[in-house]
């Protein structure tokens, strides 16, 4: 038999373990409790915030009375392993008071990007920046529906407290940098809104790769489609006015390398951002065209306006042609040549068939021959010389011809010939519309 001294001995050797069973449940609790506070905490940190906006997906859209900033703050700053975003404007709104740049994570969200100290911002209505301040220095271009505004960082001063911002247009185009002190909790990409109808798409895994060759090559890959370029910027197929937009001497014009020919004889133009005034015209012009002169204007020119729908034949003063253009709409200008019409740069290009070419849809029909009716136009007189003869020039809008006008081709042909004169104005063209 145990004695009762025995089990006493037994159950005074239980209770130390007992009491590390207790303790060992306390920590256990308290452990668990440790690690909720932990993930709620970084469920605030890493937390995006935005005031009067909406967001779909990668969609952000101002939802305020435009008399208050709408701020977004992303959850996440700038790192080492991902130092760059973007943002793209999908629309400018009535103001297109849109900014794009890097702020501390808790920044007050009813002021713009750039205005208040640690934070830094490129705006787009005007094209500067705000560097912890409310008043902003001239820094690049203004940027319009359509842009890519990135923003990114280098790394390699990051730890020192400072760091070095840079800003880009459209993926290539490096517009500046600012060195900035890095906030103690990091610089969050932030996009700020302040007028109805602003929508930008937001891109926080984008990449830009700094490779100088390849920049060139992206900027200037259709830049020899052009014999001159005053006061407008070629990127790609696209044509942006870059010129002061303030007295008519300011014109910017854009003239193709080569002539229209009957193998070549239509060209378009579609109006991505009519700008300020939607003073965009589109035409035909002699080599040696003014270059301070909107097409149309001065002799060897015709042209079609879009901001008052008027043509002009070599005056200062158009006449009641066809409707307005807008954002949207696509110009396009070609002639009619005579059946026997012929000149000497068509010598060096490939036979080609009018009848093969397919015009793109919802695109004007091939009208490189007059018909019968318009072979029979008063004017048309074979015996004359090539240079000084009679073509009809026609223009077309969305796809339909709207009218026609003879006209005297001048020594060395007609060159598509596009101008501009507002700020913000952007054109695409394609000047073999009916090649493929």
């Amino acid at each position: 038999m145990i004695g009762l001294g025995v089990i006493s001995r037994i159950h005074l050797c239980k209770r130390p373990f007992e009491m590390d069973d207790i303790n060992l449940h306390y920590r256990f609790l308290n452990w668990r409790r440790r690690i909720r506070e932990i993930r709620e905490a970084r469920a605030v940190r890493f937390q995006e915030r935005y005031k009067r906006m909406l967001k779909d997906g990668d969609t952000l859209s101002y939802h305020g009375n435009s008399d208050e900033v709408g701020c977004y703050v992303a959850p996440r700053p700038l790192s080492k392993g991902n130092c760059y975003f973007e943002v793209t404007i999908m629309d400018t709104g009535v103001r297109g008071t849109i900014a794009v740049g890097l702020v501390p994570q808790f920044y007050k969200l009813d002021h713009q990007p750039g205005w208040l100290p640690y934070s830094v911002a490129y705006h787009a209505d005007d094209g500067k920046l705000y560097n912890g301040n409310p008043v902003g220095q001239q820094f690049g271009p203004k940027c319009n529906r359509g842009d890519r505004i990135g923003c990114g960082i280098y790394t390699d001063t990051f730890e020192s407290g400072l760091t070095t911002v840079f800003f880009t247009k459209n993926g290539k185009e490096q517009v500046g940098s600012v060195v900035v002190p890095v906030a103690p909790d990091g610089l969050f990409p932030a996009i700020g809104m302040h007028s109805l109808g602003e929508e930008v798409r937001l891109d926080l895994q984008a990449e830009w790769a700094q490779d100088e060759d390849d920049s060139v090559m992206m900027v200037d890959s259709h830049e020899d489609d052009w014999g001159r370029l005053y006061d407008v910027q070629a990127s790609g197929t696209l044509l942006e006015y870059v010129g002061k937009g303030k007295s008519i001497m300011d014109v910017g014009l854009a003239q193709a390398r080569q002539p229209l020919t009957t193998r070549s004889h239509y060209f378009e133009v579609e109006i991505v951002d009519a700008g300020e005034k939607c003073y965009i015209a589109l035409g035909l012009a002699r080599r040696d065209y003014p270059k301070n002169r909107h097409p149309g204007w001065s002799r060897g020119s015709v042209a079609y306006h879009a901001d008052d729908g008027k043509i002009f034949h070599g005056s200062g003063v158009g006449d009641p042609f066809g409707p307005r253009c807008f954002e949207g709409d696509i110009m396009g200008c070609g002639i009619m040549f005579p059946r026997d019409y012929h000149s000497d740069s068509e010598d060096e290009q490939d036979d080609w068939e009018p009848m093969a070419v397919r015009p793109k849809q919802g695109r004007v029909q091939n009208l490189v021959y007059l018909n019968d009716i318009d072979d029979e136009e008063e004017g048309d007189d074979p015996e004359q010389d090539q240079e000084g003869r009679k073509v009809t020039v026609f223009f077309t809008r969305n796809g339909k011809i709207i009218g026609r006008r003879e006209v005297m081709v001048p020594a060395g042909g007609f060159y598509p010939t596009i101008g501009m004169l507002s700020s913000g104005e952007k054109v695409k063209v394609d000047l073999h519309p009916l090649s493929g």
